[in-house]
C-alpha cells in the first residue's frame, strides 16, 4: 500500500487529493491498483496548520520542538529548517477495519435506548462476559454485513472495530458465546409468546 497525490486544477488553483492504494495481481501477471481509502484534500490552510501542529521530541535539548511535515515530493522550505520529510513509497497501513458503520449502528442502538431495555434482561455473566455487548456486536453485524455467527467470529471481528467501539477484546465474538446469546434470546421470547 502506499500513499498517491492527484493533482487538479480548478478554479485557476492546484488541488492535491491523497488516498491510500494498493497493487493486487491478477490472472494473466497483470498488476491492478484499487483505491483502500480516500483521503480528500488537505488545503494550504490545512497543510499550515498540521505543520503547526505536528511536534516530535527533540533529545537534544529534551523539550518538544514543532516540526513542519512535507511530502518527499516537495522541496523543504528554506525558511523552516525543522522540517521532517516523509517517504511516502515506504508508508504502509496495517490492520485496516471497518470503523464508521460500526460506530453509526451503535450511535443508532444510543439513539433508540437499548441499552436501558437490554440490560435487566442480559445481566452479564458469573465469568463476566458481557452480554449486552455481545447483543451489540451481534446486532451491528446483522445490521451493516449479515451473515453467520462463524463468519462474524474466523472474518468480520478482525476486520471492523467492534472491539475498540466497546472496549472489549476478541474473547466477546467467541463463536460457542455468539451461538449461546441468540439461542438465549430467541428461548426468551418464544417462551412470552
Amino acid at each position: 500500500m502506499f500513499l498517491r497525490a492527484k493533482t487538479r486544477i480548478k478554479d485557476g488553483k492546484e488541488h492535491r487529493y491523497w488516498s491510500v492504494v494498493e497493487n493486487r495481481r491478477v490472472s494473466g501477471g497483470k498488476t491492478i491498483q484499487r483505491q483502500v481509502l480516500y483521503l480528500g484534500e488537505i488545503a494550504g490552510g490545512q497543510h499550515a496548520q498540521w505543520s503547526r501542529a505536528l511536534e516530535a521530541f527533540d533529545e537534544g535539548t529534551g523539550r518538544m520542538a514543532q516540526i513542519a511535515l512535507f511530502p518527499e515530493d516537495r522541496a523543504l522550505a528554506a525558511e523552516m529548517p525543522e522540517a521532517v520529510q516523509v517517504r511516502l513509497k515506504d508508508f504502509e497501513l496495517h490492520r485496516l477495519r471497518q470503523w464508521g458503520a460500526c460506530w453509526l449502528a451503535l450511535e443508532l442502538w444510543e439513539q433508540l435506548q437499548l441499552d436501558a431495555f437490554w440490560q435487566k434482561r442480559l445481566p452479564p455473566s458469573q465469568k463476566g462476559t458481557s452480554w449486552l455487548n455481545v447483543l451489540k456486536t451481534l446486532s451491528c453485524y446483522r445490521l451493516i454485513d449479515p451473515g453467520s455467527e462463524w463468519r462474524l467470529h474466523r472474518q468480520w471481528w478482525d476486520r471492523s472495530a467492534m472491539g475498540d467501539l466497546l472496549g472489549e477484546d476478541a474473547a466477546l465474538a467467541e463463536s460457542h458465546k455468539l451461538y449461546r446469546c441468540r439461542i438465549s434470546l430467541w428461548s426468551r421470547t418464544a417462551c412470552r409468546l
